[in-house]
């Protein structure tokens, strides 16, 4: 059990599982431990951060509930929108919104996708909006597809991957979560500084936090989802955040994410 403010919590049986991907968040020791720290201070329970490789495997997990929530991208979201609900989303430079970078190695001479043709080209997970859905919708509106327009594609399955195959040379261009990329350029800036951005993306929501919509009234998903919009009301949360280079976590409507639902639309026209 725990005590807290003169009051003793009896915490659950059971740990809440909050599911991570490291497509989104790499396996850094202290940004896992402050965010576990963060969200049990607030939960009042013991935390199981759960990490997979993949969107789909997150996905599956929050569906069949065998996790409680996740922090998942905006793509996966709008694929079940029917069965998720957001109970955040991050906020940062000061708003909920991100954007994709077109990567290349620094002394790449090409200016825009068009100039990438016939490389090979690194995504990080097919489910990743940044690093999959907006390279693909873009080279749809040019009348290709990945296939026909790179000579061949690959899949890191994490941000920092696609930016080290592209620093090394293993991928001429790659697609890339900008907040990823503009993290590591303050934490391993002679990584990124062997990469150039060749193009960026409109503003797109941030990956948002989610749970299964049939599950909100769960006092643990609750606590979860206090939790997370009130990371900035104590040192725990203070802490996660300044890790993660984010400014709070917000309420957020599925209305932020219609720039990433036109670009799905976009996929499905063209399939």
């Amino acid at each position: 059990m725990l005590v807290a403010a003169g009051m003793v919590v009896v915490r659950a049986a059971t740990p809440f599982r909050f599911a991570l991907t490291p497509v989104f968040l790499d396996n850094d020791a202290a940004v896992l431990s402050a965010l576990r720290t963060a969200l049990a201070y607030g939960i009042a329970n013991e935390v199981e951060l759960v990490q997979r490789r993949t969107y789909q495997e997150i996905t599956g997990a929050l569906l069949d509930g065998s996790v409680d929530a996740a922090w998942t991208c905006g793509y996966p979201f709008l694929q079940h929108r029917e069965s998720l609900t957001i109970l955040g989303a991050p906020v940062w430079r000061g708003q909920p919104r991100y954007q994709s970078y077109l990567i290349a190695a620094a002394d790449d001479p090409a200016t825009d996708l068009a100039g990438l043709a016939g490389g090979i080209h690194a995504f990080s997970d097919p489910d990743s909006n940044s690093g999959f859905l907006v390279t693909a919708s873009d080279l749809g509106r040019m009348g290709q597809t990945p296939e026909t327009f790179f000579a061949r594609t690959i899949f890191t399955y994490g941000h920092r991957n696609v930016v080290r195959a592209v620093a090394g040379g293993l991928a001429r261009s790659g697609s890339v979560d900008g907040y990823v990329w503009e993290t590591l350029a303050e934490a391993e800036p002679a990584l990124t500084a062997r990469t150039r951005v060749v193009a960026r993306s409109e503003w797109l929501g941030f990956p948002p936090f989610v749970a299964r919509t049939d599950r909100l009234s769960e006092p643990g998903i609750a606590a979860c989802r206090d939790t997370l919009l009130s990371l900035r009301q104590h040192s725990a949360g203070r802490e996660a955040l300044r890790l993660l280079r984010l400014d709070r976590v917000e309420p957020a409507e599925p209305g932020l994410y219609d720039g990433i639902a036109a670009r799905m639309a976009e996929m499905g026209r063209l399939r």
